[in-house]
């Protein structure tokens, strides 16, 4: 995945985008009791305040944190992917509570049990973001755009 810092701050900020996106239409058709197509612009005005947060969150705090979280129970020679998995996990499990607090704190009624209530209902729904929708459309775009040279050699040689 990212090899050069420019990378990860290119990266960091595709994926935090797809998350936090995906996370407010989510909270907001909770809060609406359903979705429907208003949602996805009403996402737009929590997203200028929610995404640069993230950014800073992941490029400063959590995305230093998570990989250290990861190597407690994965092994440097365990499969790339399988590392790429549980960092994933990690930085879902740190962001969630995070991101639900401050959630709480700017849209909703401030107080312990509306922020209980928002992360236990955010947690599931960002593994589930994270495994399956953003995680690999974010790999895959970031491949996409950033295939290597051993890559572009190989194709040539075939």
């Amino acid at each position: 995945m990212p090899k050069t810092k420019l990378e990860n701050v290119i990266f960091t900020v595709t994926m935090a985008f797809v998350m936090v996106y995906g996370m407010i239409c989510y909270n907001i058709a909770l809060n609406r009791g359903g979705m429907d197509n208003q949602v996805f612009l009403m996402a737009f005005r929590e997203l200028r305040i929610m995404w640069p947060v993230a950014i800073v969150l992941e490029l400063f705090v959590v995305g230093r944190i998570a990989p250290r979280m990861a190597f407690t129970f994965m092994q440097p020679t365990d499969r790339p992917q399988l590392i790429t998995y549980a960092i994933s996990f990690c930085i879902c499990a740190l962001m969630c509570p995070i991101m639900s607090l401050i959630a709480t704190i700017l849209f909703k009624e401030p107080g312990l049990g509306t922020y209980a209530q928002t992360w236990a209902l955010n947690l599931p729904a960002a593994f589930a973001m994270q495994f399956m929708i953003a995680g690999p459309l974010v790999r895959f775009l970031f491949r996409l755009v950033f295939r290597r040279k051993e890559a572009k050699a190989e194709e040539m040689a075939a």
